[in-house]
């Protein structure tokens, strides 16, 4: 066997795909090998890749280059993941001096991969991972927050997507195992938790589970902790008045939704076989709004699908100004030749795709330094994360309207009554700047405090032992 133990990871791609990393690295760490943060010095370079659009596949493929240019000459790189599920072939054939290839669904192979001295590959016919009863994870994000797949694979049939050839149909969890996840984390002092799924709303559904989630979210409030949680991603259908009714009841459920609409014309919504229409999803906005004051929503908006006129994409431009949501994923369609959107007639031009984009990105950059003011002059409870990555005379951290990595954050003016990070204070915003707010530290939140980490001393790195791309 290979006598060096240090393994470095690179995980690309979504927070699910994090998590798959996290199992691995856990299941390399209990066999007693070291990971380390520079690629250089390890003998084990283990790349998670995401195959889902072709940016992220080229995304994985230089990732993985690049680290075969820059290992020593002795190291070993592992390539696991989407892309190696879908597109192995031609991954294999690219990169011939990888040493092993695992599949999305062979994350518990991990340790062979990486003590076998001959080169091969496990790719079984399960196309999705789901950590189960004992199997060990280590957490790579900072101690305050932390993720939970609850579920993998998808059943929706959306025609511009290929996750459901990826990942499969959907599997859930069961309920026992989400909640014994999420009292580990609480009893480790995690402040806030984050369901990820495809599609949270379809939790239990292939169990023929009714209200699946919304029972889930009750047993976990159950929990007399102060804590987060945050949910990633829940379609405009499945956000039922059960959902909405607990989140309007319990605090500790963010204010917070990730809601893909896609777009907001009817014929394009058809196109994509789209479950809700423009009036359903503007009916749903509205209930949220009325019901839970202050949400932030968060959505993606697709421009240039197959056949979408100027007439339509002027609509969800319209929509944009008129439904002004706080935080936008804009993306251009992307041809994936076995996703059906791929045969459909009226491919848009390259050209008119990015037209149309900059624009769309342009209306919501308005938009969004509009909703940014309404806060200023208002006290949130921020959870207080860091320095600031430029300064130490900074501080940073997140109300509930901010999800770690994809939305903007609170930088902190003025930090000199916070005495440990990953802890919850009460901030005074005083200015906007983008998605960004700026604010100072009134002083601790009301709530129960656990022993933190002193903020004289520089905060962890958020991804430790986890490079993510």
């Amino acid at each position: 066997m290979f006598a060096g133990n240090k393994i470095h990871f690179t995980s690309l791609g979504c927070a699910r795909n994090l998590v798959d990393s996290e199992v691995m690295l856990g299941i390399l760490l209990k066999a007693g090998y070291e990971a380390v943060e520079q690629h250089e010095e390890a003998d084990f370079l283990v790349v998670n890749t995401c195959g889902f659009l072709a940016a992220a596949r080229q995304e994985s493929c230089d990732a993985i280059q690049r680290l075969i240019d820059e290992k020593k000459p002795d190291a070993k790189v592992i390539v696991a993941g989407c892309m190696v599920q879908k597109f192995g072939e031609e991954i294999r054939n690219q990169f011939p001096g990888v040493h092993y290839f695992l599949g999305s669904g062979d994350m518990e192979k991990i340790l062979e991969a990486v003590q076998t001295d001959v080169p091969g590959q496990t790719v079984s016919a399960a196309k999705s991972y789901l950590q189960w009863g004992e199997i060990p994870r280590q957490i790579s994000t900072p101690k305050h927050y932390a993720y939970i797949k609850i579920a993998e694979g998808c059943a929706k049939q959306c025609a511009f997507c290929i996750i459901p050839k990826i990942k499969g149909p959907l599997r859930s969890k069961p309920v026992e195992q989400v909640l014994k996840e999420f009292r580990i984390l609480l009893e480790h002092g995690t402040k806030e938790v984050i369901l990820i799924a495809q599609d949270l709303g379809d939790f239990g559904k292939e169990r023929r589970e009714k209200e699946g989630l919304e029972q889930l979210l009750a047993e976990m409030l159950k929990m007399p902790n102060p804590f987060w949680l945050r949910l990633l991603y829940l379609y405009p259908d499945e956000i039922t008045e059960g959902i909405i009714g607990l989140i309007e009841k319990d605090p500790r459920i963010c204010r917070y939704l990730d809601m893909p609409i896609q777009h907001i014309s009817d014929p394009i919504l058809k196109a994509m076989r789209r479950k809700t229409s423009r009036e359903q999803i503007i009916q749903t906005i509205t209930s949220l709004r009325k019901r839970v004051p202050g949400i932030v929503i968060r959505t993606s908006l697709m421009v240039g699908f197959p056949g979408e006129t100027d007439e339509q994409f002027e609509e969800l431009l319209t929509f944009v100004r008129d439904y002004p949501l706080d935080n936008v994923g804009i993306f251009k369609f992307s041809l994936e030749e076995e996703a059906p959107a791929a045969k459909l007639a009226g491919q848009i031009s390259e050209e008119v795709k990015e037209e149309r984009y900059q624009r769309l990105c342009r209306t919501q950059e308005k938009v969004a330094k509009k909703l940014g003011k309404r806060y200023v002059g208002k006290r949130h409870t921020v959870l207080i994360e860091g320095y600031h990555p430029e300064t130490q005379l900074l501080m940073r951290g997140r109300f509930y309207g901010q999800c770690p990595e994809i939305d903007g954050q609170v930088i902190i003016n003025d930090g000199r009554k916070v005495t440990g990070f990953g802890e919850f204070y009460e901030v005074e915003i005083t200015d906007a700047m983008g998605y960004d707010l700026i604010g100072k530290v009134i002083g601790p939140t009301p709530q129960p405090r656990q022993q933190a980490e002193q903020a004289a001393s520089p905060p962890s790195s958020s991804r430790l032992n986890i490079h993510v791309g």
